[in-house]
C-alpha cells in the first residue's frame, strides 16, 4: 500500500512539473512575441528620422536587409550552424523573397495611395486571417479565450489607429493584400521555422530579401541619409526589425503557434503611437489610450490561458 501511494504521488508530482514547464515555456512565448512587436512598432519612428535625412522607404528596406544580412553571415560563420537544405531551404527563401518583400513593397505602396490609418487599420485584419488559416490550413483548435483575445486585440487596434482617412481603390487592394500576404508569412513561418534552429532561418529570410531589394535597387536608384543621424536610425532599424524583432518572433511562433502569435502582435501599433507620444511629442488621444488598454487585456486573457494546449518544443 505504501509503494502503491508512493508512486502515485511521485506521478503526481512529475504531472504538475510537466504542467509548470509547459507553461513557462508558453509564457516565455509570449514575452518573445512581445518583444517582437515592440521592436517592429518602433521601427516607424526611426524610419521617420531616415526620410527626413533623405531616406526613402525602398533604401531603407534595402539598407535593412544588407547590413542584417551581414551580420547574420558572421554569426553563422563564427557559430557553425548548418545551412538548411532541400525544400527547408526553397521554402525559407520563398519566404523571404515573396513574404517579406510582397508585404513591404504592398504595405509601402498603399501608403502613397490611401491615409496611414486607412492602411493601418486593413493591415491590422491580418489576426483574424491567421486565426482562419491556422484552422484550415494547419487544423489548428480554436478556443473561446482565443477568440475573445483576438476580439479585444483587434478593438484595441482599430482605437489605436484613431479617425480613419480615405484612399483610392488601389490603395485599398494593396493594403488588403499586405494584410494577407502578411497572415501567409506567418502560417508558413510556424511549418518552415520548425524544422530548422532560428539562426540559420533568419539568416536565409533575410538575406533572401535583401537580394531582391538589392535587384530592385538596380532600376530604383538608393537615396541614402545625408546625416550621421540617418544613418544611426537605418542600423536601429536594421537590428530592430531584421535581427532582434525577425529572431524573437521565430522563437516566440515555435512556443504558441500562429494565433496566438498573431494575436500578440497587435501590441504593435500601441507601441508605435507611444514611441511618437515620447519622443516626437505627439498627443495621445482618449481613443488611443483605451486601445492600448484593450490591447493588454487581451494579452492578460491568453497569459491566462497558456499552458493548456500542446505546444512544440524546441
Amino acid at each position: 500500500m505504501l509503494l502503491v501511494m508512493g508512486r502515485i504521488s511521485v506521478a503526481t508530482a512529475d504531472g504538475r512539473a510537466q504542467r509548470g514547464s509547459r507553461r513557462w515555456y508558453r509564457l516565455s512565448g509570449m514575452v518573445l512575441v512581445v518583444i517582437s512587436a515592440a521592436s517592429f512598432g518602433a521601427l516607424p519612428l526611426f524610419a521617420r528620422i531616415a526620410y527626413a535625412a533623405g531616406s526613402d522607404p525602398q533604401t531603407v528596406l534595402l539598407v535593412r536587409f544588407a547590413l542584417a544580412s551581414a551580420i547574420l553571415c558572421v554569426a553563422m560563420a563564427t557559430s557553425g550552424a548548418a545551412v538548411p537544405r532541400g525544400r527547408t531551404l526553397l521554402g525559407l527563401i520563398l519566404l523571404g523573397a515573396v513574404g517579406n518583400v510582397g508585404q513591404a513593397l504592398s504595405y509601402y505602396t498603399a501608403l502613397t495611395l490611401a491615409s496611414v490609418s486607412l492602411v493601418a487599420l486593413l493591415l491590422y485584419l491580418y489576426p483574424a486571417l491567421v486565426h482562419a488559416l491556422s484552422a484550415l490550413v494547419l487544423g489548428e483548435p480554436l478556443h473561446r479565450h482565443q477568440v475573445a483575445a483576438l476580439a479585444l486585440a483587434l478593438g484595441g487596434a482599430v482605437l489605436t489607429v484613431g479617425r480613419v482617412g480615405s484612399g483610392r481603390p488601389l490603395g485599398i487592394v494593396l493594403a488588403l493584400t499586405s494584410a494577407l500576404i502578411y497572415s501567409g508569412y506567418i502560417v508558413a513561418s510556424s511549418r518552415l521555422t520548425a524544422r530548422v534552429p532560428v539562426l540559420p532561418a533568419t539568416t536565409t529570410v533575410t538575406m533572401s530579401a535583401g537580394t531582391v531589394f538589392a535587384l530592385l535597387s538596380l532600376v530604383h536608384h538608393p537615396a541614402l541619409p545625408t546625416t550621421a543621424g540617418g544613418w544611426g536610425a537605418m542600423v536601429a532599424i536594421a537590428v530592430l526589425g531584421s535581427l532582434v524583432g525577425l529572431m524573437t518572433f521565430f522563437w516566440g511562433l515555435r512556443r504558441v503557434g500562429p494565433s496566438t502569435a498573431a494575436t500578440l502582435s497587435t501590441i504593435e501599433p500601441a507601441v508605435a503611437v507611444g514611441l511618437a507620444v515620447w519622443a516626437l511629442g505627439e498627443r495621445l488621444s482618449l481613443s488611443q489610450g483605451a486601445g492600448a488598454i484593450l490591447i493588454l487585456a487581451a494579452l492578460l486573457v491568453l497569459a491566462r490561458h497558456q499552458g493548456r494546449s500542446p505546444v512544440q518544443q524546441d
